[in-house]
């Protein structure tokens, strides 16, 4: 009883039960990415045009981005507690809105449901922020993966839960609204106990090769299952009962992961504690924690210190010189001979504030480098209708559903493959963010030409290069500033995004639709006008003005999709800026696998 007893606790606090809870959540963190299917029943049961719709949908992406008080929050409070803020907003936010479509309560002014919509969207922050700081913090030498496969659960909420809401087949198209509002909250309020850093062990371990072997494969299949189900209910018209038995696997998948802390908890040899206290003694000083009192400054002086050729060394022989030059100084300190300065502030992979971050260079590298290239990926999911319209495709739904998946695909291959790069060669992470990049400069050259099967390459390629962004940069943004304030550092970053969606897409991307739709509508008119009578000429005068015009071919986003792609090669110059500053870093936190 005892023994069962201590594995039932080794279960609750093992890391792969945090990991595999976080993944869980984050399946719920994709509400905004259901705007697009709840925002026509707020169209037509509040009377709202397309324009105040638009507002809408700002306020949402805002609340989607905005996560600095959620980033300070999970500082401050337990991980419990600031997953509970996000539970309760998203509850307040979208169930009032459900309650309002539904006329149970009178109508608020369009500023109003604006807030609404902010409060609910932004509780996603509080379950994003606080499961990538659980368990990049468990997972310390496992970054990529981590991060990759959480944000890739985070880009899949929207489409399982729509095929949750499709198994409910409610009659009222409201009940999206009010399973937005309870759905994710339940799960969150279930769960939050359970996502935690939790003690013990954080180094890498031979088991850890073939979990997250296991946890990949199982990604894969939820990916190929969920796409040849959207499919195939695009395409054939199904039963209540087939989609319900959809609905039934989907969940029989993402319950899968749970054998892994079972395995681990209840079937596995457990080690001894003395065992474990031995096996943490080397790695005491993790990337992003700071030494501490002589050490700290000893180490600092030797980075003043050493040449440049010793970091050309091989790892091995690059420690021992390292560690003769350390041990002169100490004795020299100790002597009195040298007088040893104290650093002003930390280094890179050490911990650092967020207005610490502000002034370094580093930061505003991977800044710019994400708002250009994630900004430029974002601006095309949110006119991939338009997109596909303006090229002949009738339906559009399907680009938006492989899109959705794409991007899933490309934030678990980003982590993957970026690991693999600071595992394998301890080269800086951030060179594959350009090779995303490359990748998404090429899709938006294909969007431009507009040939045949265009849009289907060019959702492919874009989907993957934008995925991978939000799996490589929370890893080495935690890499060159710590684990310490990871939460704040991450929630500034994501504001790239809304910042390069506004651009491109409000600024950009609009206006050269609207001057090409223009355009054709006065060719359109001025071919016709000669065969034409006065009053048929007058009607067409008089559906313009009323009806928004229509741009029609590949000239339609020719110039805005060229533009994108040649931002992208500026943000591959970037962020290889960022891989020749960092070379250094990324040789001294990983060089040590290489031996």
């Amino acid at each position: 009883m005892l023994r069962l007893q201590g594995r039932f606790g080794a279960f609750i606090n093992n890391r792969w039960l945090v990991f595999v809870a976080a993944m869980w959540i984050q399946s719920c963190a994709g509400i905004g990415y259901l705007f697009g299917s709840i925002s026509p029943v707020i169209k037509s049961s509040l009377n709202y045009n397309q324009r105040q719709i638009a507002r809408l949908g700002v306020a949402k992406d805002l609340g989607d981005s905005v996560g600095f008080l959620a980033g300070s929050l999970c500082e401050i409070l337990p991980i419990w507690g600031a997953l509970l803020v996000g539970a309760l907003q998203n509850f307040v936010g979208y169930g009032w809105v459900w309650v309002i479509v539904t006329h149970r309560v009178p109508t608020l002014p369009l500023w109003a449901m604006c807030i609404l919509i902010f409060v609910g969207t932004n509780g996603e922050t509080y379950f994003n922020t606080a499961a990538l700081v659980s368990c990049v913090q468990n997972f310390p030498k496992s970054r990529g993966p981590v991060v990759g496969i959480l944000k890739g659960f985070a880009g899949l909420g929207g489409a399982i839960l729509t095929q949750i809401y499709a198994m409910i087949n409610a009659p009222d198209h409201a009940a999206l609204i009010f399973m937005v509002a309870v759905g994710p909250s339940m799960v969150i309020i279930t769960l939050m106990f359970i996502v935690r850093p939790v003690g013990g062990h954080r180094q890498i371990r031979p088991s850890d090769t073939s979990s997250f072997t296991f946890i990949y494969s199982v990604c894969l299949i939820l990916a190929a299952y969920l796409m040849g189900v959207m499919l195939l209910e695009d395409l054939v018209d199904l039963n209540h009962t087939v989609i319900t038995l959809f609905t039934v696997i989907l969940f029989l998948l993402l319950f899968f992961p749970i054998v892994i802390p079972v395995l681990l908890s209840f079937f596995s040899e457990s080690r001894p504690p003395a065992e474990d206290s031995l096996l943490l003694e080397p790695h005491r000083q993790e990337p992003g924690r700071s030494d501490q009192d002589i050490n700290e400054v000893i180490l600092s002086e030797v980075e003043d210190e050493k040449s440049k050729e010793v970091d050309l060394l091989p790892a091995l022989e690059r420690r021992k010189r390292i560690a003769q030059l350390q041990a002169k100084l100490f004795h020299a300190a100790a002597e009195g001979a040298v007088r040893v300065k104290r650093r002003k502030g930390p280094h890179r992979g050490e911990d650092f504030t967020l207005m610490q971050a502000l002034i370094k260079a580093d930061l505003w590298l991977i800044f710019f480098s994400l708002l250009l290239g994630s900004g430029s990926g974002l601006t095309v999911i949110d006119n991939l209708g338009q997109m596909s319209q303006s090229l002949g495709y009738d339906n559009t739904h399907i680009f938006v559903s492989m899109i959705s998946i794409w991007n899933f695909l490309g934030r678990i291959g980003g982590g993957y493959f970026s690991e693999i790069i600071v595992r394998d060669y301890a080269y800086p992470r951030p060179v594959a963010m350009a090779v995303a990049q490359v990748i998404m400069a090429v899709g938006h050259f294909f969007f431009a030409m507009g040939w045949p099967g265009a849009m289907h390459t060019g959702t492919l390629l874009i989907g993957l290069g934008y995925g991978a962004h939000w799996a490589i940069v929370p890893a080495a943004a935690s890499e060159l500033f710590g684990l310490k304030k990871f939460g704040a550092l991450y929630n500034f970053l994501t504001l790239a995004n809304p910042a390069g969606s506004l651009i491109f897409s409000g600024v950009i991307a609009s206006s050269i639709y609207d001057r090409e739709a223009e355009k054709q509508a006065h060719l359109h008119h001025r071919q016709h006008q000669n065969s034409r009578s006065m009053l048929t000429r007058m009607l067409d005068v008089a559906l313009a003005v009323e009806e928004p015009h229509k741009c029609e071919g590949a000239i339609c986003f020719f110039l805005t999709s060229m533009i994108m792609s040649g931002l992208c090669i500026v943000a591959v110059v970037l962020s290889m800026i960022l891989v020749y500053r960092t070379k250094i870093v990324y040789a001294n936190l990983y060089g040590k696998y290489r031996t």
